[in-house]
Parts: C-alpha cells; structure tokens; sequence
C-alpha cells in the first residue's frame, strides 16, 4: 500500500508483514523451502472500528493477525501501535521489540480465542481465569480485584455469583462470555477477535456480536475481527480486508466491498453468501481449481489459476494493492474496467 497513514486516529498500522515458516526435511532438519503465511500484508485500523479480516480456510488471516499483535514473530515488516503507556503522540514498532518489551504493551492488546473450550482452564474457577492476567503484569489488588471481576462479569452479561464456578458448569456462549471478560480485565485499548462466534449456536452467535458490538462502545474498543462468515464479518464490521493465499486482495467499507468489490475473488465470496429470499437465489460464481499451495504459490497475481477474467499480465506480474477509488483498495490489474456483481443482502 502506497499510501502513508499519520492521522491520530490510526491505533494500529501494518506495513509489509511477512511470515514465513520453514519446511524441514531429513535428519538433520535441513530447511528446503518455505510456506508464504502472509506474504507482504498492509492495512490499518483507526481507534474505535472494527475491521473485519475474512478468507478462505488456509488464507493466512489468522497467522496475520496472530502475527499483527506478535504472537508470531514477524519474518519481515512494521508493526506500528499507537501505544497510551508509552507514548500516545507516536508509534511504536512491535515488530523491533524484544519479549520483555514487548510485556508492558500487551496490557493495551487483549484476545478472544476461537473455542472457549480450549482456551479456559478447566482446573480454574472463573475468578482465577480473569484475574490472570492481572497477575501476570503485577496488577492484582486482591479484594479490589474482585469487585472488578464481578463488575466484569456484569458486564458480559453473566452474574458475580458465577466467580467461583468452573467453565465445565457454563454453556458454549457463556463460556466466550468468560473468555471476553478476560479480554477485558486489563482495560485494552485492541483486542483480536479469531473466530469467536463460529463455534456458537447460531442464536448465541447473534447475542454474542451484539454483546461485543455494546462492549466496543463502552469500553472504547477497537477490533481486529477474523472471521470466514460474511455474513457475520457485514454486520459487526466498519471495514472489511479480505485474503487470498497470504495477500491481501481488497480492503474497503463494508458498505462498498458487498454492494461493488473491485476484485473478482471477493466477488466469488459474496455470491455464497445466503439469499434471504429463496424464490429469487443470487447468482453464484464457481471457482475452478483448488487454492494453492502457499509453499510453492503461482506466478504473478495469485488468484489468477482460478480468475474468470485473468489475462496475460495476470500470469506474471504481481497486482499491487493500490486505492482504486476513495477509501477502498485492490489488488487487480483490472479493478476499474470489471464490473463485478456484489452481494444482494445489503
């Protein structure tokens, strides 16, 4: 992306990112090559929205965004936060920062994980699980901490009462209701939500966005939220960043990117999101071949094996995401001359 973002309001800004994992073969785990997770990624999210980052299964979104708040060691590129403890008028580069650094700003990056099965112990009560990471950085107040916990617990919609149960007692949806006010304990300013419906009832999927839709405005949050349902990404979202075999493709409101993408793979996604009226489907774009391999990606643009449109230069050059029209980016050599179909349920 060409563009270079200074605006106050801009809390966390990713420039070039790249994670590489290595592939290690024999006995002396020699390294033959390397699978292209995220492959020079960019993009921006302004304090207070949620930007929605969506993909096929094996699109790299995750290890973006794992990677984004330095749960993965970034292979190349900036990570650039806008950090209150240390200096609210810049921004500090994660990406340079070693691990005991690192600490301090983890306090203002909090994560809500996919399963909240897995993700809470199961030998800690409820009142432990939150005041973990308190304990961590040094802030547990005892008695203080757990009218905060209770507050917290209020405040995701569950009971103080609930403090010394165990999460095998708690429902599914009451489970990531734990899990978020966890999130919540060390006052964040971005927390990376990865899936965090998915493994919900549909029902408790709908409770559970609106919940964090309330919690973003009274805590003045701002969300990283990785999804595969476009449907959900639409309603939740400000913006949307949408990937393809560790690029990114396309970035643009959501308004913008479901009624006209400017790129034919989110074309493709928007034509299987669910039709409310059966009588009248959308039409559906049907993509031949598989997603490539990232290890050993295609040449040139990386949807081209799979583009309707592609043409030569597809073949060999790479796209560079650039701003097609205002506020919203593609990576396309063709992005203005298509006239690409979005989807009917906005």
């Amino acid at each position: 992306m060409n563009e270079q973002h200074t605006e106050q309001d801009i809390l966390l800004e990713i420039r070039n990112l790249k994670k590489y994992f290595p592939i290690q073969k024999g006995f002396m785990r020699r390294t033959v090559g390397h699978v292209k997770a995220v492959d020079d990624v960019s993009f921006f999210i302004r304090k207070g929205e949620t930007l929605g980052l969506v993909g096929e299964s094996g699109c790299g979104k995750t290890t973006t965004s794992r990677t984004a708040i330095r749960l993965y060691d970034p292979t190349d590129g900036q990570i650039l936060f806008r950090s209150q403890l240390i200096d609210d008028d810049s921004m500090v580069d994660l990406a340079s920062l070693s691990k005991p650094q690192l600490k301090s700003i983890r306090r203002e990056i909090s994560m809500v994980f996919q399963d909240p099965i897995n993700a809470l112990n199961p030998r800690m009560s409820v009142a432990d699980i939150i005041r973990d990471p308190l304990r961590v950085h040094g802030l547990d107040e005892g008695k203080a901490t757990d009218r905060e916990i209770a507050r917290l617990l209020e405040a995701v919609g569950l009971q103080a009462e609930h403090m010394e149960r165990y999460p095998h007692e708690f429902s599914g949806g009451q489970r990531q209701r734990i899990g978020i006010a966890r999130a919540l304990a060390l006052r964040p300013s971005l927390i990376l939500l990865d899936e965090p419906v998915s493994a919900l009832d549909v029902s408790i999927q709908a409770q559970t966005l609106n919940l964090l839709m309330d919690l973003q405005e009274e805590f003045n949050l701002t969300y990283l939220f990785v999804a595969h349902d476009l449907s959900v990404v639409e309603y939740i979202s400000d913006r949307v960043a949408v990937m393809y075999v560790g690029r990114l493709v396309e970035m643009a409101t959501v308004e913008d990117l479901y009624s006209r993408p400017k790129h034919p793979y989110t074309e493709a996604l928007l034509s299987a999101v669910p039709h409310p009226d059966p009588r009248n489907p959308a039409k559906r774009v049907k993509l031949e071949g598989q997603v490539p391999d990232p290890s050993n990606p295609p040449t040139g643009c990386h949807f081209h094996p799979r583009c309707p449109y592609a043409k030569n230069r597809c073949k060999t050059e790479v796209p560079v995401l650039r701003e097609v029209k205002p506020n919203q980016y593609s990576a396309c050599h063709f992005a203005e001359e298509l006239e690409l179909v979005g989807s009917t349920t906005t």
